[in-house]
């Protein structure tokens, strides 16, 4: 029989998972699976219940919760040679992978994917010793997602973050960056730069229009220096997805991208986690996971 390591936070999403666990183990039992669950207490602990997963031999290990909980379920197994098929219940703020791969946030229509044949493999970045799943991202605009306090988030979900940029925009200063990647060479003062694996990102789903989860390329944004009026039209640009040909953003593909900064304090972001800081090397890891995803989604590689 086949087994399944459920590992959940039980407070993601206003405890969602939570009241729904016995539903959701019923449905994997349903499906053919011998399941077990595993409630995080803190940092670190998704990481080391998957990594403990993988070792005792579970065929599929599934994260319940936020980009937090799949980042560290990722950390845990994705340094292993044999690693298990992975699934995903969206149960956090912004649900940034589990939108790009259209997951549904309703506890049974996951389920129903969790349930299902269909698998894919997917790409994921690695970073000096950490992995990413969707983005990796550093500059002082990035650096807003640290600053939401988690209540805020739980309380206003995805507003807390424009809420909280809108009031450090003002302070927003830009950073001198080498960056080399696939074999060119970038120089100057930047905002911000992205590193993506799929087109959402901090809830805007055009950022990245043409990712791809499965081409082994990342999707590479620099937004260079701006005044505060041309920022606002940019960001208003990317809502719409019009910002690639702005003169102040450089968009390309890469498989490979090194970093390196005069400001040793510029910290990377890792699918809204902490990332370290850099100088950073991003190397792209072709199909490094399968994974369960929605049957519709068969049309659109």
């Amino acid at each position: 029989m086949k087994r399944a390591r459920l590992i959940y936070n039980p407070t993601s999403g206003r405890e969602q998972i939570r009241k729904s666990l016995a539903y959701v183990l019923e449905r994997l039992e349903t499906a053919g699976y011998e399941t077990s669950a595993h409630a995080t207490t803190g940092e670190g602990c998704a990481k080391r219940a998957a990594e403990k997963a993988a070792k005792n031999g579970y065929d599929l290990v599934i994260a319940a919760g936020g980009d937090g909980t799949i980042f560290e379920v990722i950390n845990g197994l994705a340094h292993l040679k044999e690693r298990p098929m992975i699934g995903l219940i969206p149960a956090g703020t912004t649900n940034d992978f589990a939108r790009a791969l259209g997951i549904p946030k309703d506890i049974e229509k996951a389920c129903d994917v969790l349930c299902g044949d269909h698998i894919e493999p997917i790409d994921i970045g690695k970073v000096n010793d950490k992995y990413f799943i969707n983005i990796a991202a550093a500059g002082a605009l990035t650096e807003l997602t640290y600053e939401v306090p988690s209540k805020m988030k739980t309380m206003v979900g995805q507003l807390a973050y424009y809420i909280k940029g809108l009031e450090m925009l003002p302070q927003i200063k830009p950073t001198f960056v080498r960056i080399e990647y696939d074999g060119k060479l970038f120089e100057g003062d930047i905002m911000m730069f992205l590193v993506s694996n799929t087109n959402s990102v901090g809830g805007f789903e055009k950022l990245a229009p043409d990712a791809s989860l499965q081409d082994g390329m990342f999707d590479f944004i620099i937004v260079k220096k701006t005044s505060f009026p041309e920022f606002l039209t940019l960001a208003g640009l990317a809502l719409r997805g019009e910002h690639l040909n702005h003169s102040k953003v450089l968009y390309v593909q890469a498989n490979r991208i090194k970093v390196f900064v005069e400001d040793e304090d510029m910290k990377l972001n890792l699918d809204g986690e902490h990332g370290g800081k850099l100088p950073a090397e991003f190397v792209n890891l072709y199909q490094h996971f399968q994974m369960l995803t929605p049957k519709e989604r068969k049309n659109k590689h």
